[in-house]
């Protein structure tokens, strides 16, 4: 049996940057995160948005295409899409932002884009009624993004959030299945999973065709202050926190999930680590996991 591919999520070789942060850039060029990722064995790696056009205008797409090539990159993912259901200023933002993802993922052959449930506009104070799905319209919104991502060739993956309106396997579900597009599923980061409280099993009977993306970390047992501090900042190696890890890749198996498997590092402490110290241990414990 071939070894499964994995791929580097943004923030797990972007160097000293994170989420909501001052600056979604990575300190570290394109090339080199690209380079990195491949001598880890990595065979996949993503992007945030606001990176990828920080280089658009220092190399171009062309050029960036060239160097995933020469690296042997295959899978690329991109991220990170929010309200792209709702309306209003917020609404206006999110269409922006939509179209230069689409724009990217049709220039560097993205597999994925990344999308969030509904968020607060406070991210760690959500109000009820931003916590509150309207189905419906989620599966409406959802089905044209993901007709307007299959013009660009690529997916969409809407992860669930424990602190956004989309938690539990049964209301992702229902949405992207309500949504029935063939390029439209979910993104199943083990983090959100189990902060979520989601049982393990459940992941089982998700159907194949709307496992889009899976993500692989670690975390201890107590969340370390709020949700979105423990998520963004105290993230662990796989394997390195007290999670049953082993439970959880069984059952995304059993829904014969494929790949490549994701792996999302965020962390205070990872970040800071020179970069192919980061590509190699985040490799490294993954495939461990996996073997």
């Amino acid at each position: 049996m071939s070894q499964p591919e994995l791929l580097a999520a943004y923030f797990t070789l972007a160097g000293d940057v994170y989420p909501y942060g001052p600056d979604h850039v990575s300190p570290f060029s394109f090339q080199e995160r690209v380079e990195a990722a491949a001598k880890a064995g990595y065979t996949g790696i993503g992007f945030f948005t606001d990176d990828v056009y920080a280089n658009v205008e220092r190399l171009g797409f062309p050029e960036m295409r060239r160097i995933l090539d020469a690296n042997g990159i295959r899978h690329v993912e991109l991220e990170f899409l929010i309200d792209w259901f709702l309306d209003g200023e917020r609404r206006t933002a999110s269409d922006a932002l939509r179209k230069s993802m689409l724009d990217a993922a049709e220039g560097l052959g993205a597999r994925a884009i990344k999308i969030g449930p509904g968020v607060g506009a406070d991210i760690d104070n959500p109000t009820e009624a931003e916590l509150t799905p309207d189905i419906p319209l989620m599966q409406d919104a959802f089905a044209k993004l993901c007709q307007d991502a299959a013009k660009v060739g690529t997916s969409i993956a809407m992860e669930l959030m424990p602190f956004g309106n989309v938690r539990t396997v049964d209301v992702g579900l229902a949405i992207v299945e309500g949504a029935d597009q063939p390029n439209g599923g979910l993104d199943i980061d083990v983090w959100h999973i189990t902060r979520g409280g989601n049982d393990y099993a459940d992941l089982a009977r998700i159907p194949a065709k709307y496992m889009t993306c899976v993500e692989l970390n670690d975390a201890r047992d107590k969340v370390n202050g709020t949700l979105w501090n423990d998520t963004a900042h105290h993230r662990q190696l796989c394997g390195e926190g007290d999670w049953d890890l082993k439970s959880f890749v069984e059952n995304i198996r059993k829904t014969g999930f494929q790949g490549p498997w994701g792996v999302e590092i965020i962390s205070a402490v990872h970040r800071k680590l020179p970069l192919d110290e980061a590509a190699a241990r985040s490799f490294q414990t993954a495939r461990a996991l996996l073997d």
